[in-house]
């Protein structure tokens, strides 16, 4: 990625044995990875290390099991065996990001899984719903989390149902969430499927960079929500509008009973 030279590429932590860290390396634009067998969240794990003014990035932690990963807000990410779970620290300066496309930087995560997942996925749909789901045959696939550091530094977590079942999930999260491995019945080589996602990334942030209007316009062609009727919680308001789709700038487009409205940030209910 611009602005990043990898000479001498390094490992830190323990190493997990179910991923190839040297083909992460290799492969990918990271220049550092911390791998754990388990570990409570990997956003806040890479959090604290991208604080450290000494962090070689782009930093990739990846945990094999993680117990408490959280979602926007207050929600939890559920995981089990087999899930992906991973972050990446990262300064959007280097690579040509200025801070006020910072919303567009979730958008760009969520059509790189996007678009790596639809090739896994055999022909289901797949797509994403604003602002950081991506969704396959109407569930919930992956989760992403953007959080942006006091040293302007952000941390990129994304949550891939891969190899999990959820059959041992609880009940309300088997209403609402698919992974890929009940979807196509194949067993996926976690190494291969994050290789490809990072390069997504990577190829979307330059995107982001270089052409903000593409990798809208491409978020947009994504979108899920459009002509459906949504309620967004937007600070004490609850507005309800018919999904126009995704602005130029990132924004939801509500087509409410008092016009059109763009919301650059709230949660749907």
């Amino acid at each position: 990625m611009n602005g990043y030279v990898k000479k001498h590429p390094i490992r830190t932590a323990a190493l997990s044995p179910f991923i190839q860290v040297d083909r992460i390396l290799a492969q990918t634009f990271v220049a550092a990875v911390e791998s754990l067998p388990t570990i409570p969240s990997t956003n806040d794990w890479a959090k604290q290390r991208a604080a450290e003014p000494s962090c070689r990035l782009p930093l990739l932690v990846v945990a094999q099991e993680q117990t408490a990963g959280r979602g926007r807000g207050a929600n939890r990410w559920w995981s089990a065996a087999g899930s992906l779970t991973f972050s990446l620290a990262w300064e959007p300066e280097r690579s040509g990001i200025d801070l006020g496309q910072s919303p567009l930087v979730s958008l760009a995560v969520a059509v790189a899984v996007a678009d790596a997942t639809a090739a896994l996925a055999s022909g289901r749909a797949v797509g994403i719903h604003w602002p950081n789901d991506v969704m396959a045959q109407g569930r919930k696939l992956a989760g992403i989390l953007v959080e942006v550091l006091a040293n302007r530094r952000y941390v990129l977590g994304i949550g891939l149902n891969l190899n999990n079942t959820l059959a041992g999930a609880p009940p309300e999260v088997q209403g609402r969430a698919v992974t890929l491995r009940d979807l196509t019945g194949v067993a996926y080589d976690p190494t291969d499927v994050l290789v490809e996602l990072l390069q997504r990334v990577e190829q979307r942030i330059l995107q982001l960079a270089a052409a903000p209007a593409d990798l809208v316009a491409r978020a947009n062609a994504l979108c899920l929500q459009r002509d459906r009727t949504l309620r967004l919680r937007w600070g004490d308001e609850l507005i309800s509008g018919r999904c126009a789709g995704i602005a130029p700038d990132g924004s939801l487009l509500l087509d409410t009973p008092h016009g059109r409205r763009a919301f650059a940030s709230g949660v749907l209910c």
